[in-house]
């Protein structure tokens, strides 16, 4: 197979998955919760291989361009009721069949309003679109000129998203990002448990040439146990340590050769930067987990991309957490070598994109889930719904700011993998 082309399956593949977690978390929510469930999609909006469930009545399916997905809850549109939906509802109930013009007519409203109302009862499952033509709608619940109004569209109101407490809607909502989470902590889990890791070693792999080290006697195979006398654990210890010394600084390096301990001093050399350097490098160990480490560290890595995402909005490291931050292309690219690596790496690349979405759609900015579940809490604060208006434009502002990161990213990542290598 061309390598470009199986980059481009492996990417598709890999983003399903994270689909399927994300939007899976959703669907159960709703559907625990007895929200009717229109769509569960893997793919963009548009044509689609589809099959609906006899059990649940949602739709199932994967559109011609399978990247990202969605699910479509019922009752999920923003902004208050309009409060013309009950004696629209009951006037479509009646006569069975319904369009904006005899809508608008009936109820003495415009046709723009009669349609959104028609739109609005459709998507909580009490009308359905015509077959015959493009413009109707049929309704699914009867009624007469007797029938009350506010009890028909309460009925047609329980099995939507807007008949949740806001406890129950923030669940729904958040549901998708614990997927997200629970999954790669499972991963990484059972990757670390079963495999293990590797990390830095105070065993030297290196000294390099004309270096501090180098001058001191310092030799491949030496392993550091103490700087300036105070002893150090682990490699990070040690690069923090020289990290807060100047160049020209002497320092005191306590080692192990052979089973001897010894001492040498080093005069610290400088890099380009400026900063101090000792001219070493580390060996790496392989480190055995139990189960119980395994899941500690699971954890530990959770919080650091929790830091890493958040250093986006800081001006001080927003530079270089972009420079490191990857979009789709690059994305894509990397989770096609994790795989040619072998099933541990590509696992272990799934577990950090489903953590990296998990903790991405939390963020406060709509219309990530983050964002939403801010809207809800306002106006639980507050006691009143916003605006139809003011909710799509906030929407569409921070949609805006996401879709210039991304095409940002994605420039950056054509020139790093196709301009650059």
């Amino acid at each position: 197979m061309p390598e470009a082309m199986s980059t481009i399956l492996w990417g598709v593949l890999t983003f399903s998955i994270l689909v399927v977690i994300h939007e899976g978390g959703h669907f159960l929510a709703a559907r625990a919760f007895g929200v009717k469930v229109h769509e569960f999609m893997i793919g963009l909006p548009g044509p689609a291989l589809r099959f609906k469930s006899r059990r649940s009545d949602t739709v199932f399916g994967i559109t011609a361009i399978p990247l990202g997905g969605y699910v479509r809850i019922a009752g999920m549109e923003p902004g208050p009721e309009d409060e013309l939906l009950a004696p629209a509802l009951k006037t479509a109930a009646i006569a069975g069949r319904m369009d904006a013009g005899t809508l608008s007519s009936a109820l003495g409203v415009d046709t723009a309003r009669a349609s959104a109302l028609l739109v609005t009862l459709a998507d909580w499952g009490v009308l359905e679109p015509a077959t015959d033509d493009e413009v109707s709608y049929l309704a699914t619940v009867s009624a007469t000129d007797h029938t009350d109004a506010e009890a028909l569209l309460a009925d047609a109101r329980a099995v939507t998203y807007r008949a949740l407490s806001k406890p129950k809607r923030i669940t729904v909502l958040v549901m998708g990002v614990l997927a997200n989470l629970v999954t790669a902590l499972l991963v990484f889990t059972v990757v670390l448990g079963v495999w293990g890791y590797y990390q830095h070693s105070l065993t030297l792999y290196d000294v390099q040439p004309d270096s501090a080290a180098e001058a001191a006697g310092l030799q491949a195979g030496d392993t550091i146990v103490a700087l300036d006398g105070e002893p150090v654990g682990d490699w990070i210890e040690l690069t923090t340590g020289l990290s807060e010394r100047s160049p020209g600084d002497a320092v005191l390096i306590d080692f192990r050769r052979d089973g001897s301990d010894l001492s040498a001093t080093a005069v610290l050399g400088a890099s380009e930067s400026g900063t101090p350097v000792l001219g070493v490098v580390s060996d790496l160990e392989h480190v055995d987990l139990s189960i119980g480490r395994a899941a500690i560290e699971s954890v530990r890595m959770t919080g650091l991309v929790f830091q890493a995402i958040g250093r986006f909005f800081s001006p001080a490291h927003f530079q270089e957490s972009v420079e490191g931050a990857r979009s789709i292309v690059g994305i894509t690219v990397e989770v096609a070598e994790a795989a040619g690596r072998g099933p541990l790496d590509y696992a272990w690349i799934v577990a950090l994109l489903s953590l990296s979405l998990g903790v991405m759609n939390i963020l406060p900015i709509p219309p990530l889930d983050g964002g939403k579940v801010a809207i809800e809490v306002i106006e639980g604060v507050s006691g009143r719904q916003l605006g139809r208006r003011f909710a799509v434009g906030v929407s569409i502002s921070g949609a805006v700011l996401l879709f210039s990161l991304i095409g940002y990213l994605m420039y950056a990542d054509v020139v790093r993998y196709f301009i650059e290598r």
